[in-house]
């Protein structure tokens, strides 16, 4: 089962959070949000309070496009409007070259590095991350109180890390570490984005310009790969922008989940996938 929240009133946003992290990431721009939309927020497998992550062998994206797609059918999703970051970003494409989004925005999604050295780094930088969250793990309350200590918790994912509240940096701390085994099976498949989206599905595509995870020139690889797509850049946003700019992030989603002329839902509901 995947945990979830569903908060507002409107034309449903579905927002999948990136690698190693939880649905309370899209925090900063919830109250925006739900002015608008009604926005469902959901942990991945082997994320925040879900079930953890089993492959059974199978390749990770089928996993997790089939857990998504399960999701949208229980709780009666025709279509939603879906954004995410990072690998939440990945499986908002995936959903809109599937015909399961509506509309898809991506924040930094992954996918579109350059060559097998160029996705290295960011492997580096992940196992980078997870020895710095082992050593911090002791001291990790008490950092997170602070301003300082949070700089170093979170300043490879966020240019103003300031900006996380206490009790959500420790939270995110404890999601990260409780997540690096799906991170691990994750990480190890990980695969350049090669689908086609239909161009009656809108997309955007948003980049922090000082994303250190996924480097800004991958905004390039994305725009040459889907050259219909709205691209934007989020100045001096990090990987995780929510936190960065939260005005910002938001007018990002709201816009790239405006109404879809002439779209209406087949009786209200996705069928489920065969098998269920």
């Amino acid at each position: 089962m995947l945990a979830f929240e569903r908060v507002g009133a409107g034309e449903p946003l579905v927002l999948v959070h990136g690698i190693g992290h939880r649905r309370q990431a899209w925090y900063p721009v919830l109250d925006q949000l739900a002015e608008h939309r009604e926005v469902i927020l959901v942990d991945l497998p082997g994320h925040g309070e879900s079930d953890p992550l089993v492959t059974e062998g199978r390749p990770i994206q089928d996993v997790l496009g089939e857990q998504f797609r399960h999701f949208l059918a229980d709780q009666q999703l025709c279509r939603p409007h879906v954004a995410g970051n990072s690998l939440g970003g990945r499986i908002a494409l995936e959903a809109g070259a599937a015909g399961d989004a509506r509309s898809v925005t991506a924040l930094a999604p992954a996918g579109f590095w350059r060559s097998d050295r160029g996705f290295a780094y960011t492997h580096r930088l992940f196992a980078t991350m997870v020895g710095l969250s082992r050593r911090l793990q002791p001291e990790a309350p008490l950092m997170a109180r602070g301003k300082l200590g949070r700089a170093v918790m979170f300043g490879l994912v966020t240019t103003h890390p300031g900006n996380i509240d206490s009790e959500r940096a420790l939270g995110d701390f404890r999601a990260f570490t409780a997540a690096l085994p799906a991170l691990r099976e994750i990480i190890s498949q990980a695969t350049p984005f090669a689908a086609e989206i239909p161009d009656s599905v809108p997309v955007t595509i948003a980049w922090g310009t000082r994303d250190l995870v996924l480097p800004i020139y991958q905004a390039r690889v994305a725009r040459g790969a889907l050259p219909v797509a709205t691209h934007l850049r989020l100045p001096g946003c990090g990987h995780v922008p929510m936190s960065d700019d939260p005005e910002l992030v938001a007018r990002v989603l709201l816009d790239g989940s405006a109404p879809v002329p002439g779209f209406v839902p087949v009786d209200g509901v996705i069928s489920a996938p065969p098998g269920t």
